[in-house]
């Protein structure tokens, strides 16, 4: 029998605000509505669902999961487009990873075609509203689960 899969789910700057900040963009629901969706999406695995304003909060966490979770779904918000230390973080882990936003960034201003975090993630879901961490969710662990069946090296 193997290991129950741990996902930990971090969301930037701002997203404590869903449901209230710019609905046209990035809908009605709140942070708590993604949460319960999170929850749903993972059927059984167990979710660590955070939210913090502060990038080295972020980092920890992310540092946290290198060793605690079976996979990662982040959505940065603005530390995509700005955090090369929020990339270093990321790069150092072996899980699989997954940004996932709300909007679609490249359908909207400039700075936020480009991402650094996409430079480590294994996949990107965006553009699909709450729907987006849903997506992001059966994906990281669909990766997870394919790689906890590998024979190990």
């Amino acid at each position: 029998m193997s290991d129950p899969l741990i996902l930990h789910v971090l969301n930037g700057p701002n997203l404590n605000l869903l449901g209230v900040r710019e609905p046209h963009i990035y809908g009605r629901e709140t942070l708590a509505d993604v949460q319960a969706i999170c929850r749903a999406a993972a059927e059984g695995a167990t979710v660590v669902f955070r939210q913090t304003n502060r990038e080295g909060e972020l980092i920890d966490w992310v540092q946290e999961a290198r060793t605690e979770a079976s996979a990662l779904v982040i959505n940065p918000a603005g530390y995509g487009h700005t955090s090369i230390a929020l990339l270093d973080a990321l790069k150092a882990l072996t899980i699989p990873v997954v940004e996932c936003h709300l909007s679609n960034p490249a359908a909207r201003e400039d700075f936020r075609a480009h991402s650094y975090v996409s430079l480590a993630a294994t996949g990107v879901v965006s553009g699909f509203g709450a729907h987006s961490y849903e997506l992001a969710v059966k994906a990281a662990l669909r990766l997870a689960r394919e790689r906890a069946s590998q024979p190990s090296r």
